[in-house]
């Protein structure tokens, strides 16, 4: 593999020094995007996308031609582990993600099994392959997986929800079976991780969007300790470089401490929390990655300029900071918009990266 050319990233999730920050987006490539959108006309559909390694590149390279991004994150879905565990992904126009068999009987749950990410996702593998090829070092790539809390509420719900009733009902009667299901899917997220860094991925970020939902109690039942679970099971390092490792929940600043303490190196905030004090919070435990509220990018470039420059003062000075939005970027944001701040990120950060 060719030496990496900016490592900016990587860094920065280590707190080592750099020149400026580095930034990446949540749903970097999407439908906000023109491009996007004739590859996946040309795919027929979102699955079909993710599951071609080909177009999977394509997209993934996108806002990286585009935008000049620091890092690339591989294109696919949380749900392609539950779907390699036989609970039958498909998607509804309009209504999301569905599985044909959630996991509603106590039969389904104990047979539930980790999949073999070599041969159930060798699709996902391919893809990260091909896009490290495609890449040829210029930025590095990041893989992911959604956690167990957060795949089981797809899993048991069988789709989105809204309030999470079945999921939430399942764990509060029967613990034993919701904890069967953590337990199966935090082997499976463990082996996929590991195989997407085998297959080349430089980082590696958790996504548990969903564990905002649970009260504190529950979270640090049901989400936290597989969490970090994970995190002390991924390979550390690949290719000679340490493979950094990102945990974001969506709605968890009132655990940031918590999630500080389980081993990766960088926490994801939501738009919720102030970064400069959750800077205060950890100190030098991890570094952390935000948190512009994607909603400000509807906002005209200078209203986006000077919410990203108070993002960046809040941080302050010093490495540990990845410039990141709150969650996903939305499929109606102006790609221009999206120009404007990566540019002012780019530009207006070199000055907290200087030595007094």
């Amino acid at each position: 593999m060719p030496s990496l050319q900016n490592d900016r990233l990587l860094r920065a999730l280590l707190r080592q020094p750099v020149d400026r920050t580095p930034i990446w987006l949540m749903r970097q490539a999407g439908r906000y995007l023109p491009e996007y959108r004739e590859t996946r006309r040309r795919a027929g559909s979102f699955l079909a996308l993710c599951k071609d390694p080909a177009l999977a590149t394509e997209v993934t390279l996108q806002p990286i031609a585009r935008f000049g991004l620091d890092a690339a994150i591989l294109f696919s879905d949380i749900l392609t582990v539950p779907d390699a565990m036989g609970l039958g992904l498909y998607f509804v126009e309009g209504e999301g993600p569905k599985f044909e068999r959630p996991l509603r009987s106590e039969w389904e749950i104990r047979n539930l099994s980790a999949p073999d990410p070599t041969v159930e996702l060798a699709y996902v593998l391919e893809a990260v392959r091909q896009i490290r090829r495609a890449l040829d070092g210029s930025v590095p790539l990041i893989g992911f997986s959604g956690s167990p809390w957060t795949l089981a509420c797809y899993m048991v719900e069988g789709g989105a929800s809204e309030d999470y009733r079945t999921v939430k009902t399942l764990l509060y009667t029967r613990p034993d079976l919701m904890h069967r299901i953590l337990e199966v899917t935090t082997q499976a997220v463990i082996d996929y991780l590991n195989a997407q860094i085998e297959a080349g991925a430089q980082a590696v970020m958790l996504f548990d969007s969903w564990g905002g939902v649970l009260a504190e109690e529950a979270f640090k039942t049901f989400s936290l300790p597989y969490l970090a679970r994970i995190v002390s099971g991924l390979r550390r390092e690949a290719q000679g470089r340490i493979v950094p490792s990102i945990v974001f929940t969506k709605g968890g600043g009132v655990w940031l401490e918590d999630l500080a303490s389980i081993g990766a190196d960088a926490v994801g905030l939501d738009w919720t929390m102030d970064i400069g004090r959750a800077r205060t919070l950890v100190g030098d435990r991890v570094a952390l990655q935000g948190n512009l509220d994607p909603a400000i990018l509807f906002a005209p470039p200078d209203v986006v300029v000077r919410e990203a420059c108070k993002v960046l003062e809040a941080f302050g000075h010093g490495s540990g900071h990845v410039f990141n939005l709150g969650h996903g970027i939305s499929q109606h944001t102006p790609p221009e918009h999206v120009a404007a701040l990566v540019h002012a990120v780019q530009t207006e950060s070199v000055k907290y990266h200087q030595k007094a």
